[in-house]
């Protein structure tokens, strides 16, 4: 069973930078839609961006244009997110997903994106100091 595993979460002053990891086990990645999401305490899960089998990128979050971007290593079974010019509104827990069923990202106008995917990571804690 594909297992996925964050990392590269911490604390960071504002305007820092943080390159999130997410490592596969158990199955390769390279077929399916991974993406990224974030939970800040008290709000709801929100989708950061994503990226297709085709290597198809989907960006979803607009306060992250320009500073966050996604990126796959097929050869590590690895998807990054490179997080610039990070603020203290980034700061939340942030989890990678992949839909083992799927080959694309959810659609910007597609609402529920998170319910697609069906293997979770356990989330990594990125906090941002203003």
């Amino acid at each position: 069973q594909l297992q996925l595993a964050e990392s590269g979460g911490g604390l960071v002053q504002s305007g820092g930078s943080l390159r999130l990891s997410c490592s596969a086990s158990g199955g390769s990645l390279e077929l399916y839609p991974q993406a990224w999401f974030r939970q800040a305490p008290g709000k709801e899960r929100e989708e950061v961006s994503c990226v297709a089998g085709s290597g198809e990128i989907t960006d979803y979050l607009d306060s992250v244009k320009d500073r966050f971007s996604i990126s796959r290593d097929r050869a590590k079974n690895t998807v990054y997110l490179q997080m610039n010019d990070l603020q203290p509104e980034d700061t939340a827990v942030y989890y990678c997903a992949t839909n083992t069923n799927g080959y694309r990202c959810p659609y910007r106008f597609e609402g529920q994106k998170a319910r697609v995917f069906n293997s979770w990571g356990q989330g990594t804690q990125v906090t941002v100091s203003s």
